[in-house]
């Protein structure tokens, strides 16, 4: 019967999250704002009550977290990184120390201990890659300047947020500095021994045991093989007593570099969605309506000092980088919130005792707070930060002073390298423009990778391959894969992301063509017309040669009849 009640809740919550998070998103905020504000007045402290199972919902929630830190293994890239330049991943570093350093000196100025200064310094550094990007990405604001600053950031803070729990954990502990330097050794060698051999069994074994399958026909192994790899790394990281985030990270790393992590990314995303809502409801029950009622004030000051306080930091770091007033500031301000992991950092923090329950309760309360600022703050980031430069004199922003920071989109998209797709490529090998293709064939990618193009392995009718693979900025997108109703799936999806790019259809049968040209396809080339075109220059080849051929026969006749003639 327990399980039963468990599972009762469960649907209860998703439901309330379901419907709350739709009224959020219907006015223009972040769906996960609902799920926050579902779970704060269903189950928290002062709440109507109706939920009872939050310890066991937050258990089952947290591997909502290890999906999350999995997910963001797989996006990490040196290569990535560095493109964004030294300077901007070296404020992201910054920003993570100096918004450290002085919440910890804000803290102490405020009668905290010095552990748990330390801790809630800490945890509010971190700003909200969920809510941030998910703004951006609807602005199409993620290629601006601020945007680019902000992605950088939100990737060191993504980093920083293993090691920041690592660090909780030594706060908890405390001791002689021995006894700490004994710990951190012990901690450095599990997790050597961790790395090591989940380099092994992902680099050597999966990937290998994998390359040797189809996916088109093997799709369920890449969901099966996320699942084991994300949730088995962090019950690894548990067995060697170290964090479950740092194992699900470094897993997630290791399959980030191999040629399946752009499906493995677009498989997991529904079921990371699902744990992440259950983590976000359980997040927000943690949280007090009646709490919050009764410290308003202090709520609102608090939420106003953090959120000018790390906008001006990020603010002067970007200024000290040489970029331009308006965009040094619309970056602090896009990056001025705290983030969600800062749930998972004061939930640490808190059932270790180093974070004492009224701070505990400040800090969810903020943090909630300054996310529901987060998406007007975003959205107004540019046009706050032009009339804060002028306001102190700065000169407008030039043209040409943002060109550097525009991502380089692909010229050309091949969606499948069969046969057909390796024909419409030919004619860009070697000729500079930026080819992508996606294929759920390792072979056809192995092969597109040969000729120098970017390629993916990855189901095109998915929209997050498509998303990491930014089809949206491409000048012309080719279907060449066969089958009708993965082409119409993939077109359709093509048609959301990229509105407005010429989209190329291989069609195998005629009697497709108009279904395509509803779909949004702008030229649609059939197989059939193809071959009959084919066959019909064959044909008058071959009607050509034996036109040919009968004229000679003809002129070898009549020059034989003279020659007959001219004997007699």
């Amino acid at each position: 019967m327990e399980t039963w009640n468990l599972l009762f809740n469960i649907v209860l919550l998703l439901g309330a999250c379901m419907v709350a998070g739709g009224l959020f998103a219907r006015f223009g905020q972040s769906p996960m704002l609902g799920y926050l504000l579902a779970g704060m007045f269903l189950g928290g402290p002062g709440s109507i009550r109706v939920i009872h199972s939050e310890h066991e919902i937050e258990a089952i929630a947290e591997l909502g977290v290890a999906l999350l830190l999995f997910s963001l293994g797989l996006e990490f890239s040196i290569a990535r990184l560095l493109s964004l330049g030294n300077k901007t991943l070296m404020a992201g570093g910054l920003q993570v120390l100096l918004t450290s350093i002085f919440g910890t000196l804000f803290c102490l100025v405020f009668g905290l201990p010095v552990t748990e200064a330390v801790a809630v310094g800490s945890l509010i550094s971190l700003s909200s890659t969920a809510c941030v990007l998910r703004v951006l990405m609807e602005r199409s604001e993620v290629d601006s300047p601020q945007g680019r600053n902000t992605l950088a950031v939100l990737l060191t803070q993504d980093i920083a947020v293993v090691p920041l729990a690592i660090m909780m954990t030594f706060l908890a502990h405390g001791g002689t500095p021995a006894s700490i330097a004994f710990d951190i050794g012990k901690t450095l060698l599990a997790a050597g021994g961790l790395i090591f051999a989940l380099h092994i069994s992902l680099n050597i074994i999966a990937v290998r045991a994998l390359g040797t399958l189809t996916l088109d026909r093997n799709r369920e192994l890449t969901l099966v093989l996320a699942v084991v790899v994300g949730l088995g790394s962090a019950w690894m990281a548990i067995r060697a007593d170290i964090s479950p985030s740092l194992g699900a990270f470094v897993a997630g790393m290791f399959l980030g570099s191999s040629p399946f992590a752009t499906q493995i990314r677009a498989d997991i995303s529904s079921l990371r969605t699902v744990l992440l809502t259950l983590f976000f409801g359980a997040a927000g029950m943690v949280a007090s309506p009646l709490w919050i009622a009764q410290h308003i004030p202090l709520v609102v000051f608090v939420t106003t000092l953090i959120v000018a306080g790390k906008a001006a930091i990020v603010w002067g770091i970007f200024r000290l980088a040489g970029q331009p007033h308006q965009i040094a500031a619309a970056t602090g301000i896009c990056l001025a919130q705290i983030g969600e992991f800062a749930f998972v950092l004061a939930s640490i923090g808190r059932e270790s005792g180093v974070i004492q329950h009224e701070t505990h309760m400040l800090v969810v309360s903020v943090t909630i707070a300054s996310l529901c600022a987060t998406p007007l703050l975003v959205s107004n980031a540019v046009r706050i930060g032009c009339k804060l430069s002028t306001l102190i004199g700065a000169t407008a922003l030039r043209p040409g002073e943002s060109a550097s920071f525009v991502e380089q989109h692909p010229d050309i998209v091949i969606i499948g390298f069969g046969p057909a797709g390796r024909l419409a490529a030919e004619p860009f090998v070697g000729r500079g423009e930026r080819v992508h293709v996606i294929d759920l064939n390792q072979r056809g990618v192995a092969e597109a990778q040969r000729l120098g193009f970017i390629a993916y392995v990855g189901d095109a009718s998915q929209a997050e391959v498509l998303e990491h693979a930014h089809v949206e900025g491409a000048k012309v997108i080719m279907i060449t894969i066969p089958d009708h109703a993965a082409a119409l799936r993939i077109l359709e999806e093509l048609r959301r992301v990229a509105p407005h790019t010429h989209i190329t259809v291989r069609s195998r049968y005629q009697r497709f063509t108009h279904e395509y040209f509803d779909s949004g396809a702008s030229v649609v080339i059939g197989d059939e017309e193809e071959v009959g075109a084919r066959l019909g220059r064959e044909s008058e080849a071959w009607l050509m040669i034996l036109d040919e051929t009968a004229r000679q026969t003809e002129g070898e006749s009549e020059a034989d009849g003279l020659l007959s003639a001219e004997a007699m």
